[in-house]
């Protein structure tokens, strides 16, 4: 099964099941100004209820390479998502994995997300310049296939039950990331639409 990542978690209860339906890692968002957005008190509750071997990824928007790494650090994230115009060499912290998104708005972008450093994964996502992801609007799947042939990708955008198994038939993503399409309300998961997710990838 490809794999998947439920980004925008807010709650223990969420991850948790996450988790169980089989998420290789769960995103939490640390940028004040997304609706998703936890502290550092409410993300080391999460990660505490995660299982052995589910990754918990802290996402950040253009935030100092020192404030990250404390979060990092006091959260016990196992990796860093960047969102923003970061350079990733900056943020590379041992034993992190490092994502890099990338907003696929064209030929140039893609030609960015190939030219990353082979040590940060590349995460291919909708352009919103404004809320930084889980906006619900789909890349181009095309363009995104173009890229997976040269390099793994993570697939994001505008990803649900109904268009997942597609998504991953034309593109061929490492994995596969999906907030706002597993949603009752921003940063709340609907164990319904979660369960559709799972069993929409497997079926692909």
């Amino acid at each position: 099964m490809t794999r998947v990542k439920i980004c925008g978690v807010t709650t223990a209860e969420d991850a948790r099941l996450a988790a169980e339906l089989g998420a290789f890692a769960i995103g939490m968002v640390f940028w004040a100004r997304s609706p998703r957005h936890v502290s550092v008190a409410a993300a080391c509750e999460i990660v505490a209820a995660l299982p052995p071997g589910v990754e918990a990824v802290g996402v950040f928007v253009d935030e100092a390479p020192a404030e990250v790494r404390r979060i990092v650090h006091e959260v016990g994230l196992a990796g860093v998502q960047l969102h923003g115009s970061e350079d990733p060499a900056e943020y590379a912290i041992e034993s992190r994995t490092l994502i890099k998104a990338v907003p696929l708005r064209g030929a140039e972008d893609a030609a960015t997300a190939v030219k990353l450093p082979a040590s940060v994964v590349a995460l291919l996502d909708a352009h919103d310049p404004v809320n930084r992801g889980g906006t619900g609007r789909t890349v181009d799947w095309t363009l995104a296939a173009r890229v997976a042939t040269q390099r793994p990708v993570v697939l994001s955008g505008g990803l649900a039950a109904a268009n997942v198994a597609a998504a991953i038939r034309l593109v061929r993503p490492y994995a596969v990331d999906v907030s706002s399409g597993v949603e009752h309300a921003p940063g709340r998961k609907d164990p319904v639409k979660l369960r559709a997710f799972f069993a929409a990838v497997r079926a692909s």
